[in-house]
This record gives C-alpha cells, sequence and structure tokens, in this order.
C-alpha cells in the first residue's frame, strides 16, 4: 500500500516538474527580442487565430521620363515660385513721384494765416503765367486789352486792331487791376483802315477814326502797310470821326 502511494507521488511530481518546465520555456521565448524583418509578437487572445506577417513591400523608384520627353508636374512636384527679388527701379520711382503728389496737396491746402486762408487760394492765377511774345492780358477792372510785344505791353486800341492781328478771346487772360504795373508799356497797337474807292487811310482807335493827313505822318508814326486793313467805305462813313493826325488840321474828309 506504502509503495502504490509513492509511484503516484512520483508520477504527480514528474507532470508537476513537465508542466514547469514548458511554462519556463514559453515564457523565455516570448521575452527574446524579435529577429529583424519580423513584427513583434503581440497578444492575443485564445478565441482570434494568430495573423501570418505581411512580405515587406519593396520600394520602387519613381520612373524617369524618356530622352526628348517633357515631363508634366504631378500634384505633389509642384516647381517653387520664383526667389522675391524686390521691388524693380520704376515700381520705386512711381511710388516715390505718388508719395510726393500726395505732400503737395497735403501742403497746399494747409491754410497759412488764422483766417484758414490756403494755399490754393493765396496763390493768383497770374502766377502760372508765362510772359513773352504775343501774351494778352486784360485788367479785371478795365476794358483795355494789351500784348506783349519786344519786351513791352502794347494796347490793342480797337476790337477791329484786335481781330486784324488774329487774337481772340480765348487768348486773354485775366489778370488782378495793377497787375501792368510791373511792365514797361510801348506804343499802342492800331489798326489802318482805307476802302478802295478812297485814297484816305484812317487810324482806328477806341471807336473813332483818325485821318493821317499824309505818308510823311504814316511813316513818322511807324506804320507799315501790313498795318492796312481794306474795309467797306460805308463802313468807315459810319464810324464817328476823331481828331487828326496830326491834330489841328481841319475836319477830316470822308472816304
Amino acid at each position: 500500500m506504502s509503495e502504490r502511494r509513492s509511484s503516484r507521488m512520483d508520477q504527480i511530481l514528474e507532470l508537476l516538474t513537465d508542466e514547469l518546465e514548458a511554462r519556463l520555456r514559453a515564457r523565455n521565448a516570448g521575452r527574446a527580442a524579435p529577429t529583424p524583418g519580423q513584427p513583434p509578437a503581440t497578444s492575443r487572445t485564445a478565441s482570434s487565430p494568430p495573423r501570418p506577417p505581411e512580405p515587406a513591400r519593396a520600394a520602387v523608384p519613381p520612373a524617369e521620363p524618356a530622352t526628348g520627353e517633357k515631363s508634366e508636374p504631378g500634384p505633389e512636384e509642384v516647381p517653387p515660385p520664383p526667389p522675391f527679388t524686390g521691388p524693380s527701379h520704376g515700381t520705386r520711382m512711381m511710388a516715390r513721384l505718388a508719395l510726393g503728389l500726395l505732400v503737395a496737396i497735403v501742403l497746399i491746402n494747409i491754410p497759412l494765416s488764422r483766417h484758414g486762408l490756403k494755399l490754393a487760394t493765396a496763390m493768383p492765377d497770374t502766377a502760372s503765367l508765362v510772359v513773352r511774345d504775343g501774351l494778352v492780358v486784360k485788367e479785371e477792372g478795365a476794358p483795355d486789352i494789351y500784348v506783349y510785344q519786344d519786351g513791352v505791353f502794347r494796347w490793342i486800341s480797337s476790337m477791329d486792331a484786335f481781330e486784324h492781328f488774329g487774337y481772340t478771346w480765348a487768348d486773354v487772360h485775366i489778370v488782378p487791376d495793377g497787375w501792368l504795373r510791373s511792365f514797361e508799356i510801348g506804343s499802342p497797337l492800331h489798326v489802318l483802315l482805307k476802302c478802295n474807292e478812297s485814297p484816305h487811310i484812317y487810324r482806328l482807335e477806341g471807336g473813332t477814326k483818325r485821318w493821317i493827313v499824309d505818308i510823311e505822318t504814316f511813316e513818322a508814326e511807324g506804320h507799315k502797310w501790313d498795318d492796312v486793313r481794306i474795309v467797306p467805305c460805308a463802313y468807315l462813313r459810319d464810324l464817328p470821326d476823331g481828331e487828326t493826325i496830326p491834330p489841328d488840321n481841319g475836319p477830316p474828309p470822308q472816304p
């Protein structure tokens, strides 16, 4: 009886020893480092079967374009933008001109006095006038019209002279009263009238005709034949008579 018990105990010990050795081997195998190219061991449940490792995919190099063909960039091959080189010289010049114009506008509209007078209103229009031969001016409060010739302003003595020398109202610049005091005034600019049916020559001044007595006086007054304008005799007769040239030569003859 005692021998049976001992043999049974020996069998149980052998079974326990074998089970212990199997568990130790399994634990040591789980702690071992994974070999290269294989995924690490993961815990899995008894219900899910183990998944076989996926084969490694070989890297496929990008296909090179054939010789002579131009490859088009794909969605991930967009070429980089060109480097920013800063504004060009023309752009900088335009920016400076725009800034200068803005400063000028601001300065013109800044009040200069306690009354709020601005530079735009303080500067007269005549400041922009260029005094040169052919400039036609008229002061605001006077009817006389002057033209600048050879360094002096000459009075245009009549509207006939004004039209005869080819001036128009678009040529007349209105200047403030007293503006002409700063300039030298020369001899008046006259037009001479004559009709074909009469030998007499008249000088028109302020709406009246003045008879020029002879050729000597004509030349002494500095007139030229280019100054003579031919008009109808009826027009001359309708004009009022003025003093003769030279004066005190009696009543002038009618054309």
